[in-house]
């Protein structure tokens, strides 16, 4: 079969690193370029080719692209950060690939947690309530603070004692207590709901480090995620991050409109989200239907070595041992 070539973005974060090894995993014949801002990362090992390139709101990040996308001959572009998804599908009629990307507009919206709260909102969608800075009413006994645009935990304050004095940009949630679960979600290029995947997970330093599949809440899980694709927009994965409070109540409290970190976890438990963007997008096939089965995670650290090499920029032509 003719060799395809697919760029993935952002290849140092573990959501990269993720897709890289799903895609691998297919064993088809398939060119791997990854690009992130370093031109050294953990994930340069595992792509045929990797380039280093601006941050995506930089006037030369798109020519950067379409220069390699030019290049390389690259037929498909898996974005695995936010900003890169707002930033590659708004300009995904100058670039000669297919982006697998929600439309510029959803992802934006999604970019920002209090425009996601009012989005869901006027749409009967569950969501955390939300209050804007020095919006907040005090109706609340604990709250959480967080940016409003961001990934992972970076800034949250937990009952910051002055939350209407905080800097413009930040937001208030209630602080809402219970287990925390995330749900990945793949839409069809039909946009129908092609399924989801839930798990309860333990966090460290805002990545997942243990994690262990659930189904109980799925139809209500369902029913939220059909709600926001009538809305039209998405496009490929999203994931619904929520809380299970203690009355079994679901509150969604943020969205991340890309391919999730966990990606690389659900693959081996039979939802396959990459592997059916790749079916779509590159070759044009049906998507496998996803059968999620039972299973419990956790991540670890290992080593990727280069013997003999003293210059960061030669890797990619060098040979290397995982340990």
């Amino acid at each position: 079969m003719e060799a395809k070539t697919v760029l993935v973005t952002g290849i140092g974060g573990n959501v990269g690193q993720g897709i890289l090894r799903n895609i691998i995993s297919l064993n088809r014949n398939i060119k791997l370029i990854g690009i992130d801002i370093a031109s050294f990362t953990s994930g340069n090992h595992l792509c045929h080719k990797t380039y280093k390139v601006p941050y995506s709101y930089d006037d030369n990040y798109i020519p950067t692209i379409s220069d390699i996308v030019k290049r390389e001959n690259v037929d498909l572009i898996i974005p695995s950060t936010d900003y890169e998804i707002y930033y590659l599908s708004k300009n995904e009629d100058t670039l000669d690939a297919t982006v697998v990307a929600s439309n510029a507009t959803t992802a934006k919206t999604y970019l920002d947690k209090y425009t996601t709260y009012t989005y869901l909102s006027s749409h009967n969608i569950p969501f955390a309530k939300s209050w804007i800075t020095g919006e907040y009413d005090f109706s609340e006994k604990e709250i959480i603070a967080k940016p409003r645009e961001g990934r992972g935990s970076r800034g949250i304050l937990i009952n910051p004692e002055k939350p209407n004095e905080l800097p413009e940009g930040y937001m208030i949630q209630p602080l809402s207590k219970g287990n925390e679960i995330t749900t990945a979600v793949y839409v069809s290029k039909e946009n129908n709901l092609h399924g989801l995947f839930t798990m309860e997970r333990k966090l460290t330093n805002g990545t997942t480090t243990e994690s262990k599949v659930i189904f109980q809440y799925n139809d209500r899980l369902a029913k939220i995620a059909q709600s926001m694709i009538d809305l039209g927009g998405l496009k490929g994965s999203f994931n619904i991050q929520s809380i299970v409070t203690d009355d079994d109540e679901i509150v969604p409290f943020e969205i991340n409109c890309r391919i999730s970190g966990t990606n690389s976890i659900r693959h081996n438990l039979g939802f396959q989200d990459v592997k059916y963007a790749v079916q779509e997008y590159l070759y044009n096939e049906q998507p496998d239907t996803p059968n999620p089965i039972e299973g419990i995670s956790t991540r670890i650290l290992m080593d990727v070595v280069y013997p003999n090499v003293s210059d960061f920029n030669k890797l990619s032509k060098v040979k290397h041992i995982l340990f």
